[in-house]
């Protein structure tokens, strides 16, 4: 298997990701909490960047409610482990189910009657936006009160049931990123990968080509959605309390693809390249503002725009697309030029 995923992949990224692993893994051993905590949400973000990669990046559909089934992907396992003790692992399945289900219903609606480009995105935005009204009204999830999930001191970490240290949490994220990116490298360079890539570029002309458009594009959807409700597992028990309007308001969603777009859509190390960018380097400038006194409000939101402004005006195609040439890899098959 790893034999398929490496052949044609240059030695040289090969021998630089295997490096950037090591360093990963012993992270934990070196980093205080903080440092640990920013990582973890490097890789959250460079996770759910993968996932929505998939449906935008590499079949050209864009969403704008991914927040969506993170919710879904975090309010079901939240729930079977508070009301009936049922492991995050155990319940992950029925949450991936459920946040598939959704998202063909939406994908269904959207793509049998036509719906595209910003009518698509408007679509994914309403639906997101219903399950936050819905689930402000859900006794069963304490509704708008918000969901908490109990906490304890361990003396020892539970992978079983994702209660533990920071550094645990770590590897779990860890784990799901080199998983999700190994998924997405697969992906594209499968037949699916190269049918969503033309449909991508052409629809019409991929119909032309006897491509069953709709059913590749649901395919896109529902593998998105699956891996993204993975992500809300790991936000219910990292954070341990739920609440409508923080998990599902299209801030979340945005926050989610900003890292994608910023590092380059359809490309494989866009969506880590982002969430270095915008988390890494945002959290290091709220440090350094906070070591001087200086803590504006909106301070974060205003950062995001001018990393979004300034990829829109000098690097439209993203940091990696670039990046990538400067470094010789343009030619590599690890990337999909838009």
């Amino acid at each position: 298997m790893m034999g398929r995923l490496t052949q044609g992949v240059p030695r040289r990224i090969l021998i630089a990701l295997a490096v950037l692993l090591a360093v990963l893994l012993l992270a934990p051993w070196v980093a205080n909490d903080y440092v640990l905590t920013v990582l973890i949400l490097i890789l959250y973000f460079a996770y759910t960047g993968q996932a929505w990669n998939i449906m935008m990046g590499f079949a050209g559909q864009l969403s704008l409610g991914h927040a969506l089934y993170v919710g879904l992907g975090a309010y079901t396992t939240a729930a079977l482990y508070v009301h009936f003790g049922v492991s995050p692992w155990l319940g992950l399945p029925v949450a991936i189910v459920i946040a598939a289900m959704a998202g063909a219903f939406i994908g269904y609606l959207a793509f049998r009657f036509g719906v595209t480009g910003v009518y698509f995105a408007i679509l994914t935005i309403a639906f997101c936006e219903f399950a936050r009204i819905g689930f402000d009204h859900f006794r069963w999830v304490s509704g708008s009160s918000g969901f908490f999930l109990p906490v304890a001191n361990y003396t020892r970490n539970d992978l079983w049931n994702l209660r533990g240290s920071p550094a645990m949490f770590y590897y779990v994220m860890l784990a799901l990123t080199v998983v999700a990116f190994l998924i997405c490298h697969w992906l594209l360079r499968s037949r699916i990968g190269y049918f969503w890539q033309a449909i991508r570029e052409d629809e019409m002309a991929a119909k032309t080509l006897g491509i069953d458009t709709f059913r590749y594009k649901m395919i896109a959807v529902v593998i998105s959605a699956s891996m993204t409700s993975v992500a809300g597992m790991f936000f219910a028990f990292y954070y341990n309390n739920l609440f409508p309007e923080q998990v599902f308001h299209i801030s979340r969603s945005i926050e989610l693809i900003l890292g994608p777009i910023i590092g380059g859509i359809g490309t494989l190390f866009g969506p880590i390249i982002g969430a270095i960018v915008l988390t890494g380097l945002a959290e290091s400038i709220f440090e350094l503002l906070s070591a001087l006194g200086w803590t504006p409000p909106g301070a974060r939101q205003v950062f995001y725009g001018v990393c979004l402004l300034i990829v829109v005006m000098l690097l439209p195609d993203g940091i990696w697309p670039p990046l990538a040439r400067k470094l010789g890899l343009d030619k590599s098959r690890d990337k999909t030029e838009r």
